[in-house]
């Protein structure tokens, strides 16, 4: 099946280039999210990634700067004139997200949130789709149709690991679901190898496996000292790592008609 192409801003996705969109979990201050942003910016990347609404499982941990983080936003997307992505939790954020982001990002634990689903069909921006961690590709699908009613098209989804029986990683990386969707589904595939391994580590050889079962881009975890990041500090690549893996992406995806 032909994948229909995404486009926004100066960016398409689903065509013959590769995209890698980068950042932090969440934006902890103004300096965290500089540095990381300059940096994604050097190294290729098209979009920046970092979560300002942070849904976790403990209660205890941190839940992100939320509203305080806008004029950080703000003020790092005028210094690098990078397009955002980040994660929408609720339905009552889309008007202080609008005027944020470029790309709502639908965590795994809101992929059945059909409300949600529906009100960000009314949305003109791209929604990037995670795979909830128990769902099967069907009812991934189901999901997007809520939005595709709606009147929103511009779909991407993002295989973010499943939860299985094995423990040595955080979630299993399902790049069946990339190959089987990139046949049988009209929207662009993204991966999180962040995510689905929970580690760093790992990340490097799942994202080259990710290419070469024919996603259209990544979703990735950097931090200026990961081991001082206040969430997913075990997944967060530094920015010597993630050089080094845009290095082998530049070569890997002309080998599969994508330009990076």
């Amino acid at each position: 099946m032909k994948t229909k192409s995404v486009s926004f801003g100066a960016i398409e996705v689903g065509a013959t280039s590769f995209h890698v969109w980068a950042g932090p979990c969440v934006i902890e201050d103004e300096s965290q999210f500089l540095k990381s942003a300059q940096f994604v910016r050097s190294q290729g990347g098209t979009a920046l990634r970092a979560g300002i609404f942070k849904l976790r499982t403990s209660a205890e941990s941190f839940q992100g700067l939320r509203e305080e983080s806008q004029p950080i936003i703000k003020k790092v997307r005028s210094e690098t004139d990078l397009l955002m992505i980040s994660e929408i939790t609720d339905p009552r954020q889309i008007e202080f997200l609008d005027s944020l982001v470029d790309i709502y990002q639908v965590g795994t634990r809101n992929m059945f949130n059909y409300e949600l689903l529906k009100e960000l069909g009314k949305s003109v921006k791209p929604i990037l789709l995670k795979r909830a961690f128990s769902a099967r590709i069907a009812e991934w699908l189901k999901a997007a149709d809520y939005i595709v009613q709606g009147g929103n098209e511009n779909i991407i989804l993002c295989e973010r690991g499943i939860r299985t029986f094995e423990t040595k990683t955080r979630n299993t990386l399902d790049l069946n679901a990339v190959a089987f969707l990139k046949q049988e589904s009209p929207f662009p595939v993204f991966v999180d190898p962040s995510h689905g391994t929970g580690l760093s580590q790992l990340v490097p050889a799942l994202s080259q496996s990710a290419v070469c079962a024919g996603a259209d881009g990544l979703l990735i975890e950097t931090h200026p000292n990961p081991s001082q990041a206040l969430c997913d500090s075990q997944q967060a690549l530094s920015f010597s790592e993630f050089e080094g893996l845009m290095a082998k992406l530049k070569k890997l995806t002309p080998l599969y008609g994508k330009s990076l």
